[in-house]
């Protein structure tokens, strides 16, 4: 029988490689959480009881494209293995994942890897948070704030949109920053909210050139410890 499934070319063979964990999630509905922020729903029982969940748990996704499928990095949102279901939640652009996610009906499956996700809530609990993201690591960052409770949070979002500011966030004071310069708005909004705090932990995540200019605000300004910071480029800019 002819296998008419989009090959994932190099970046399956990886991933095979590095021995990531295959599962299947089935669209059940949808929620448009904002015109630019869309909310897909699905089934997904033996990943949620295989995998032990973790705050900012991230699966790569496999979109098609053509004859291709390539992945892409998605938080788990709301994951709920008694019931076997989660969210995942798309900040929409002309991608090729989102192009999917626009077009997805109830039925419609999705290939999803477990590689890479690796995070747990410092221990011993540090004196604060500083955390930086965007609308693509909103997901994550609202997993982090539920992880960590009421302990002291400084966040700032990057918006691209005027209706970011109506995203759901786990904090009412998130300072929001427009993207100007390419992310550098951002950066200089975090630099200019610099205080001492070598007892702190840092979470940025933001496309590739901004995480690495935040990641050095907060060890350079914040004095946060190398070991300390948590970054990771959701996105080439």
């Amino acid at each position: 029988m002819i296998d008419l499934k989009p090959q994932r070319g190099i970046e399956g063979v990886l991933v095979k490689l590095w021995r990531g964990g295959d599962y299947e999630l089935t669209v059940t509905g949808r929620t448009e959480i904002t015109p630019n922020f869309l909310r897909l729903h699905f089934t997904g029982p033996e990943l949620l009881t295989e995998r032990a969940i973790h705050p900012t748990m991230w699966v790569r996704g496999w979109f098609p494209d053509g004859s291709r499928s390539h992945q892409r990095g998605y938080t788990l949102v709301n994951p709920d293995p008694e019931a076997g279901t989660v969210d995942i939640d798309f900040a929409m652009h002309d991608g090729v994942a989102t192009r999917w996610a626009r077009e997805a009906q109830p039925g419609d499956t999705l290939e999803v890897t477990v590689l890479g996700s690796d995070f747990a809530v410092p221990e011993p609990a540090p004196a604060g948070y500083v955390i930086v993201g965007d609308t693509a690591s909103l997901p994550a960052i609202n997993s982090l704030l539920d992880a960590i409770g009421d302990a002291p949070a400084q966040v700032f979002l990057e918006s691209s949109h005027d209706d970011d500011r109506e995203l759901p966030t786990g904090r009412a004071d998130v300072t929001w920053v427009d993207r100007e310069d390419d992310g550098g708005a951002l950066v200089e909004a975090v630099a200019a909210a610099a205080f001492d705090a070598p007892d702190h932990f840092g979470w940025v995540a933001c496309d590739n050139r901004t995480t690495r200019a935040v990641a050095r605000v907060l060890r350079e300004d914040y004095k946060i410890p190398r070991k300390s910071v948590k970054a990771r480029a959701y996105w080439a800019a």
